[in-house]
């Protein structure tokens, strides 16, 4: 079990930089493990995360890359999903360095599902920091914010079935996936490659942290 504290810290104050301008505000925990930092985000963040979203390797499983003002609203929507439910995809960073590598994280989904509603566990980090547990390590840190403090029953996470690297991931969690679960995703049209996707379950008796 890896070491974990959160505590309460205000949002970084906006900025901008003629090309990304952020409105955080508001205050939620962040979270600290052995080697990261989940934390609200910054008007810094925008650069690194858009060239995230532009990468072939992360974006595989995705429909599309990002453009960089696509990249720059999916920010503003989290931070409004913090402000709504007190809790969202926590941007990420290595304690040592202070380097931003992806988001962590809890979201509620908007979509019509037969497991609605829920709130389902995310990643995305950067492949330059891939194979070296630290998705496992964020997300069981945010698995036990999410039973031991905010006591929700339960956490999904849905993916496309080929993508193995995020599937072990849920594992490790303690996740596990039922194949009568899996769906459509019905945001993709019909014949979409990406259209069908497996769910993974957790239940608080279950996770691993």
């Amino acid at each position: 079990m890896h070491a974990l504290k959160w505590s309460s810290a205000p949002a970084a104050s906006s900025g901008s930089d003629n090309k990304d301008t952020l409105s955080l505000t508001g205050a939620s925990p962040s979270l600290t493990t052995d080697r990261l930092i989940l934390r609200r985000w910054q008007p810094a963040d925008c650069i690194p995360f858009a060239r995230l979203n532009r990468d072939l390797r992360v974006m595989e499983h995705f429909p599309n890359r990002l453009t960089r003002p696509q990249s720059n609203l999916f920010i503003e929507r989290v931070e409004a999903h913090f402000e709504q439910h007190g809790f969202g995809l926590w941007a990420t960073e290595l304690r040592g360095s202070r380097t931003f590598i992806g988001f962590i994280g809890l979201s509620v989904p908007h979509f019509e599902a037969p497991f609605m509603p829920c709130v389902e566990i995310g990643w995305r980090l950067s492949a330059d920091h891939w194979g070296r547990g630290l998705a496992t390590e964020g997300a069981r840190a945010v698995v036990c914010y999410a039973f031991e403090f905010l006591k929700l029953p339960a956490l999904v996470s849905f993916t496309v079935p080929a993508n193995t690297r995020s599937r072990r991931v849920m594992e490790k969690l303690g996740m596990t996936h039922d194949p009568a679960d899996d769906f459509d995703h019905p945001k993709l049209i019909e014949g979409h490659p990406l259209r069908r996707h497996v769910l993974y379950r957790l239940a608080p008796h279950h996770a691993l942290y």
